[in-house]
């Protein structure tokens, strides 16, 4: 139950954050959940990686311009900031994805410098 109340906080925030203006790139912070949607069990621990890769892979090779990489890292980093308790399995994600990205998901993370 208490694993049910945290997911449905989670996918509202995420709605949340879709909602929040994207600045000038093309991939706004919706965009980027609906592709890491299927991450979500896996982050929470509530479930396994499934299809969470797909989702990964397709999120990075849809960031072609450096607007996009830094939007999908300003995303990021802001989940990050607002999900601290996940954020080992969310940044472990490209690595078990086999997708290099050029940051680390981090509420640290400087994405002006995001190239």
């Amino acid at each position: 139950m208490a694993a049910a109340i945290k997911v449905m906080f989670l996918l509202s925030m995420l709605v949340l954050l879709a909602m929040a203006p994207g600045g000038e790139a093309q991939m706004g912070c919706g965009t980027v959940i609906s592709y890491l949607n299927p991450c979500i069990p896996y982050v929470m621990s509530t479930g396994p990686l499934g299809n969470c890769c797909s989702g990964v892979k397709s999120l990075y090779s849809a960031a072609k311009t450096t607007p996009d990489r830094q939007s999908v890292c300003t995303c990021l980093k802001g989940l990050a900031q607002n999900y601290a308790a996940y954020i080992s399995k969310a940044a472990s994600l490209p690595g078990l994805c086999h997708v290099n990205i050029p940051y680390k998901i981090s509420p640290s993370t400087d994405c002006a410098k995001v190239e």
